[in-house]
């Protein structure tokens, strides 16, 4: 099981990895060794996840998510698959966590009437500085 928050956690089978040659640490290694891994999942097959879910994760992680439904978390930084493996897992259970958070909601509030009359002096001020830089004859 993948533990994502205390609510939700999901099924081993329901990720996969592929692995793909890194262009990271690793010398000449880099060049024959297939370190970097590929984490997938399928969003819309996912069914630890409520439609709620899907859409928020589609939504806030959409750059991530190809065409067919499928997210995918990348690692290359370490010299090992296995490294690597556990990485892209642990950088995915953060994206998800991250992507199924509530927003806050906005507190609306007054600005005050200092703050208002320091914002207007300020453009008086800018607008003045403006006008003197200018040519005096358009000033007429």
């Amino acid at each position: 099981m993948i533990p994502i928050d205390t609510n939700l956690q999901l099924t081993d089978d329901s990720v996969w990895f592929t692995a793909s040659r890194s262009g990271g640490p690793g010398g000449q290694n880099v060049n024959k060794v297939e370190t970097r891994m590929t984490l997938w999942f399928d969003v819309n097959a996912a069914t630890a996840l409520s439609e709620e879910q899907r859409l928020l994760i589609r939504e806030r992680l959409a750059t991530r998510i190809n065409k067919q439904g499928l997210l995918w978390v990348t690692s290359s930084r370490h010299r090992t698959q296995l490294a690597n493996r556990e990485a892209a897992l642990e950088k995915f259970v953060e994206l998800l966590r991250q992507a199924l958070q509530p927003e806050p909601q906005r507190k609306t509030k007054r600005i005050s009437a200092t703050a208002k009359a320091k914002r207007l002096a300020e453009k008086r001020h800018k607008s003045q500085t403006k006008k003197l830089r200018s040519d005096p004859v358009e000033w007429e």
